[in-house]
């Protein structure tokens, strides 16, 4: 189970230490996408974006658990 983090007496969710690796992650994933090409094929790129990061953060997540 998800353990709230303490700093200097207030309490932080775990997704702030998860939703940065999922950024990273989407960024890294859009850096691919673009070297390759893949970005001109898309219909709607920033959905591709968005549901990229929603997917990474779901694993994080999953793997965090």
């Amino acid at each position: 189970m998800f353990q709230e983090l303490a700093l200097g007496g207030m309490l932080f969710s775990p997704l702030l230490l998860m939703m940065p690796l999922a950024f990273l992650m989407s960024v890294i994933t859009r850096i691919v996408i673009y070297q390759t090409g893949v970005y001109r094929q898309l219909w709607k790129p920033a959905w591709v974006e968005v549901s990229l990061y929603i997917c990474y953060l779901a694993v994080v997540v999953w793997l965090g658990s």
